[in-house]
């Protein structure tokens, strides 16, 4: 029996590098690809219509009002003064745009009547107040 001899079998492994490498890649484009954005929202009771129908506007500017007065442009914080700014830049670019208001049902109606002064100042006539 010189002939024949018994061949050790290897055992099998996986090789883990390609693994690894392919995992760092996709945390790497999952950091990347994320947005760390602050989403800033303000505590508002919409006023409840029963009449109001659904409101699904594609473009649109939003403005939100509280109670206090205190003014959103878009989700970023504004005042009364930089908003009639804010909305002559986006009635530069165009006067075809929807302007939703929505404030607090608590709101005093001047500072909604303000808002909609300024929108219509800057030739912005097409103004929505959204419900709940």
């Amino acid at each position: 029996m010189a002939g024949l001899y018994i061949k050790k079998r290897k055992r099998p492994e996986m090789n883990l590098v390609p693994l690894i490498d392919v995992l760092v890649m996709l945390i790497f484009f999952a950091f990347v690809t994320m947005q760390f954005r602050t989403i800033t929202t303000m505590n508002l009771t919409l006023p409840k219509v029963e009449t109001a129908g659904k409101s699904e506007l594609k473009e649109s500017l939003t403005i939100s009002i509280t109670k206090e007065g205190a003014v959103d442009f878009n989700g970023k914080a504004a005042s009364m003064d930089t908003l009639a700014e804010l909305v002559r830049q986006v009635g530069s670019v165009t006067k075809d745009i929807t302007v939703v208001i929505r404030s607090d049902e608590n709101t005093p109606l001047r500072f909604v009547t303000q808002a909609m002064d300024v929108c219509r100042k800057q030739g912005l006539n097409k103004i929505r107040l959204q419900s709940r």
